[in-house]
C-alpha cells in the first residue's frame, strides 16, 4: 500500500528522465509526451538553459522571506508588465492561488470604492479554476465539491455562451466576470474574439473588473503570450502558473493599475512565493519564449497539427468529431469513448490526457517540432483504425 493519499487513479507507470517531448520510463521505455505536466513543461523536459539556470541559482540563494527586496523577483515582474497589460505582478505557487488572489482582489478593489457589496463573480459553467475551496465553488462543478459543503458564496453561475443569461445575472452586487480564455478541462472550448470584445464591453458599461484566467491556455501557448491578445483587448486581472515555470511551481496573478490600486502591505501574501529560486527559473522561461520567432514557430506547428489533425478527422469520421482549441493548445471530441482512446494512444507510447465532453487533450511542449508531430499523429492514426 503507497503512503500517498489516493487522491489520484495513477497509472502503473513512472519516469526515470526526460529530453525535450520524450519522457523515459524506469524499464526504459521511451514515450512521446503531450501531455506536459497539463501544460506546465512548456519547454520540454531538462531545456538546457533552464538547467544552467537552476544550477548557478541554486548554488546562490533560495529562500529568502517576502520582507526583504528580491532582485529575481523585481525583474520577472518587470519583464512581465513591459511585455503584457499588466502594471503589477505578485507571485505565488499554483494555478489556484493566483485564482484565490484574483478573487480577493476583485472584491478589495470594490470595498475600498466604498461599494462593499459590490462582491459577487459570475462565472461559467464548464470552467475549472483551481481546487482551493474558493475556486472550486467558483468552477462549480458537481463531480469536484461533493462532500466539500458548505458552498463558498459569492459566485453566480451562467451557461458558457448563453449571452442573454449573462446579461441578466448582472446586478448592483456583481464585481467581475471571470472565465478562462479557453476552457482546458472543460473540453477545450475557445472563447472567440468577438465574444472576448463583447465581455470588455459589458465590464465597462457595468463597471465590473474583467478576469481571465490564463493558467492552462497563457505563456505561448497559443502563439502569443496570452491568448486574450487575440482579441486586442485587455483584461484588468489574470491568474497565470503551469508554464511560467517550466516545470517548478510558479503562480503569479498580473493587474492592471486600476485593479491593483487597492492591494496595500497586508492584503495578501505567500511564504515561497516569489522565492529567488522559482524567479531565476521563471525568467529563464521567458529568455527562450520572448526570443525573436519563438512564438511565430509555435503559430506555425500549431497551424500544421491542427491541418494533420483536420486530415484525421476527414479519414476517421466515424471516430473524430472534431478538433478544437488554438495553437499548441489542442483537443479531439470523440464518437467513441475517449478513456479507451487514451489508453490506446498509452499502449502506442504517445501520452496525452482526457477533458470534459469526451475530448482529448494534446498539449506538446512548445519546442515541439514537425518530425515529433507527425509521430502523434502517426499514432492516432493508427489508433483510429481499431475503432
Amino acid at each position: 500500500m503507497s503512503a500517498i493519499l489516493e487522491t489520484y487513479a495513477r497509472r502503473s507507470l513512472s519516469f526515470s528522465h526526460g529530453k525535450g517531448c520524450y519522457l523515459f520510463s524506469t524499464s526504459n521505455e521511451k514515450y512521446l509526451d503531450f501531455v506536459s505536466g497539463i501544460a506546465v513543461n512548456a519547454l520540454g523536459h531538462c531545456h538546457s538553459h533552464l538547467v544552467k539556470v537552476m544550477k548557478s541559482q541554486a548554488e546562490k540563494l533560495w529562500h529568502v522571506s517576502n520582507a526583504f527586496e528580491i532582485p529575481e523577483q523585481e525583474k520577472l515582474a518587470k519583464r512581465l508588465v513591459e511585455n503584457t497589460f499588466a502594471d503589477h505582478v505578485i507571485f505565488m505557487n499554483s494555478g489556484a492561488e493566483a485564482t484565490e488572489a484574483s478573487i480577493k482582489i476583485a472584491r478589495k478593489y470594490f470595498y475600498e470604492k466604498g461599494q462593499i457589496n459590490k462582491n459577487r463573480i459570475i462565472t461559467f459553467k464548464g470552467a475549472f479554476h483551481g481546487r482551493t475551496l474558493a475556486s472550486l465553488f467558483a468552477a462549480n462543478n458537481p463531480d469536484h465539491i461533493k462532500g466539500f459543503e458548505p458552498k463558498v458564496d459569492g459566485f453566480d453561475q451562467v451557461d458558457f455562451g448563453d449571452h442573454d443569461s449573462l446579461k441578466k445575472a448582472i446586478n448592483k452586487n456583481t464585481a467581475a466576470i471571470m472565465v478562462e480564455t479557453i476552457l482546458g478541462e472543460g473540453g477545450i472550448k475557445v472563447i472567440p474574439p468577438e465574444c472576448l470584445i463583447g465581455l470588455r464591453k459589458i465590464c465597462d458599461e457595468n463597471d465590473l473588473l474583467l478576469i481571465l484566467d490564463e493558467v492552462q491556455c497563457g505563456i505561448g501557448r497559443t502563439g502569443k503570450f496570452f491568448a486574450f491578445e487575440w482579441s486586442g483587448i485587455e483584461p484588468d486581472i489574470v491568474p497565470i502558473a503551469k508554464g511560467i515555470g517550466g516545470g517548478f511551481p510558479i503562480g503569479a496573478c498580473l493587474v492592471n493599475k486600476k485593479a491593483g490600486s487597492c492591494m496595500k502591505p497586508g492584503s495578501h501574501g505567500s511564504t515561497f512565493g516569489g522565492n529567488p529560486l522559482a524567479m531565476s527559473i521563471g525568467n529563464a522561461v521567458l529568455d527562450i519564449i520572448f526570443e525573436k520567432n519563438f512564438l511565430d514557430n509555435v503559430i506555425s506547428q500549431g497551424n500544421y497539427f491542427e491541418e494533420q489533425l483536420l486530415k484525421i478527422k476527414k479519414k476517421f469520421p466515424h471516430v473524430v468529431e472534431g478538433v478544437r482549441g488554438k495553437g499548441l493548445l489542442k483537443g479531439i471530441k470523440l464518437k467513441v469513448e475517449n478513456t479507451k482512446f487514451i489508453n490506446q494512444l498509452f499502449e502506442q507510447k504517445l501520452l496525452v490526457v482526457k477533458a470534459s465532453e469526451n475530448v482529448v487533450r494534446l498539449l506538446p511542449p512548445l519546442i515541439v517540432n514537425k518530425n515529433e508531430i507527425d509521430e502523434a499523429i502517426s499514432i492516432i492514426d493508427k489508433v483510429c483504425e481499431n475503432f
